[in-house]
This record gives structure tokens, C-alpha cells and sequence, in this order.
């Protein structure tokens, strides 16, 4: 499939680089996080993106940026998938700089990439909390789950999340309706294979 140019792993390892320049350089994170800043320094809005807090921060994205990433370029097309997770991000990054003094890394983009598969392909089985599921129902707990974090603050940019969400069940409802060839059937899963994860895994 020649639209397939592998960009979710592409960013995936420039995002490994920025991280080394954090770990090495420290002023390099203050340099380009979103903060206050960012209303005069507009670039922040997109390095934000590609910084990360510590490592569990940085593999917790990698891991969803390259699966959640390359199911979305295998369905729509690598310029179409980066269009999803650059506006995803840079808008999600907007929202968000009105919510925290500072925030930073590629949650937003990841979760733009979600929404967008919640419209193109809403039954697609993922493996989310410990089950496999189709992603649009992973989606609604994973925005409940960001709900309730608003109400008990952490460091988890719950805003930025849904932000990034809502960009992308926007995005990728106008692709889903200007691309043809856009695989739209429902996932079929073998009932065998059912079976046997319950017997393994719920002892039935």
C-alpha cells in the first residue's frame, strides 16, 4: 500500500531524539514547552508536542503513537494522518495553554488520533484496560476517565486530552467523508479465538 510511509514510527523516533536533547541539555525543555510564553513565542504550540516529562511520560505515548498512529495511516494515507495529528495537537496545545502554566508532551496529537479512528473505523477491537474492545467504546472511558480528572487535578492534561479528541472526531469525520477506498467494514474477530482468551484469561 504506497501510502504507507511508517510516519507514526517516523515521529515516534524524532521524538526519542528530542528526549535525548532534554535529558542532556537542560534548558532545551523550558526553551519549547507550552506556558505563558507561548502567546508570543507561537512555535511553542508545536515543539510542546514532541517534549516529555520523564520516561513512563515518554514510552506511554510512543506506545500509543506508533499503534494507534499506524492504524490510522494505514486507513487514510500518510499526508492525512499527519494533517490529524499536527491540527490535533496544535489545537489541543491552544486549549490547553488557557487551563495549565505549563504543559508538554504529544498526549493531545495521540488522542486527535484516536478520535479519528473512533469515526472512521469506530470497530476496530483495541486492547485497552486489560480487554480487547472496539476502540469506540475504549474511547468513551478513556474521555470519561479525563471527565472525572478534571474534577481531581493531577499532572495529567485532562483538558489537553479531550481537546485533542474532539479536533479529532472533527478531522476525521471530513476525511471519512472525502476519502474513498476509507475501510469502513466492522472488524471480524474469529469466536475461536474469543473463546480461547476467556479460558485463559477469565476461567471460563
Amino acid at each position: 500500500m504506497g501510502r504507507f510511509k511508517f510516519y507514526a514510527l517516523k515521529l515516534s523516533g524524532f521524538i526519542i531524539i528530542v528526549f535525548l536533547f532534554q535529558l542532556f541539555i537542560p534548558v532545551f525543555t523550558e526553551m519549547f514547552l507550552l506556558n505563558d510564553e507561548s502567546l508570543s513565542q507561537f512555535w511553542r504550540f508545536l515543539t510542546a508536542i514532541f517534549l516529555h516529562g520523564d520516561l513512563a511520560h515518554l514510552f506511554y505515548n510512543l506506545l500509543a503513537l506508533a499503534l494507534f498512529g499506524s492504524m490510522l495511516e494505514f486507513l487514510i494515507g500518510g499526508r492525512k494522518f499527519l494533517v490529524v495529528f499536527f491540527v490535533s495537537g496544535i489545537l489541543a496545545n491552544i486549549i490547553a495553554v488557557n487551563f495549565y502554566p505549563s504543559s508538554l508532551g504529544a498526549s493531545g496529537a495521540i488522542f486527535g488520533i484516536i478520535g479519528a479512528l473512533i469515526v472512521i473505523k469506530p470497530w476496530q477491537v483495541v486492547w485497552a484496560f486489560g480487554l480487547p474492545m472496539p476502540i469506540i467504546i475504549a474511547g468513551v472511558l478513556w474521555a470519561a476517565g479525563d471527565v472525572l480528572g478534571i474534577f481531581f487535578p493531577s499532572n495529567v492534561g485532562n483538558i489537553a486530552h479531550l481537546s485533542g479528541m474532539f479536533f479529532g472526531l472533527v478531522l476525521g469525520t471530513l476525511v471519512r467523508r472525502r476519502t474513498r477506498g476509507v475501510r469502513r467494514e466492522k472488524v471480524k474477530v474469529d469466536e475461536k479465538i474469543v473463546r480461547d482468551w476467556e479460558k485463559n484469561y477469565l476461567g471460563r
